[in-house]
């Protein structure tokens, strides 16, 4: 949905929202052996978002847990808990803290604080908006897809291995793709 104002969001609603986990999903992908992409999930993961009377005056604080990082491959993903990679045991989350929203050729943004491995480097999101809804319930729900792209290198996470074909075992750059729904707390 192409937003072409701050206020052209039918239904929304102001107030503090909290994720839905089984509706939701963090994900990332990354290029692996310069041929194909590698995707996983954290499967641990938690935000409040708080959407303002002005959308655009809206926040959100998000975490990840590293132990739960999911390859569909243990042996990989017990390799990226190690220093190698994240480093789980001294840093035990990836956390986002939003700085601002804006909207940009009328499309949302999302900029913020990305932290990974202690380290904090500023990152835009591209934010589509799904709407709101009432689930058969009673309960508000949300729905949006957020996505940047980062060098893992800026945030200390520099493991590689050349190959004998040449290039490196595994890219720079990582999407991050978050699927969301959240639910407003009453």
């Amino acid at each position: 949905m192409s937003i072409t104002t701050a206020t052209d969001i039918p239904g929304y609603v102001a107030g503090t929202w909290t994720i839905d986990k089984t509706h939701s999903e963090v994900g990332f992908s990354i290029r692996h052996i310069m041929i194909s992409k590698v995707k996983g999930t954290f499967k641990d993961f938690d935000a409040t978002i708080i959407t303002g009377e002005n959308p655009l005056d809206s926040s959100v604080t998000a975490s990840a847990r590293v132990v739960s990082i999911d390859t569909n491959e243990p042996n990989r993903d017990q390799h990226l808990r190690t220093n190698d990679f994240f480093d789980a045991e001294t840093y035990p989350t990836i956390d986002f803290v939003s700085t601002g929203v804006r909207v940009d050729d009328g499309d949302f943004k999302v900029d913020g604080d990305l932290t990974i491995r202690g380290v904090t480097k500023p990152v835009t999101f591209d934010f589509e908006f799904g709407g709101f809804a009432t689930d058969p319930f009673g309960n508000s729900k949300a729905g949006a897809t957020a996505k940047t792209v980062v060098n893992r290198e800026d945030f200390g996470l520099l493991y590689n291995a050349a190959l004998e074909t040449g290039g490196f075992l595994l890219g720079d750059k990582v999407t991050i793709t978050l699927e969301l729904q959240a639910v407003l707390s009453k």
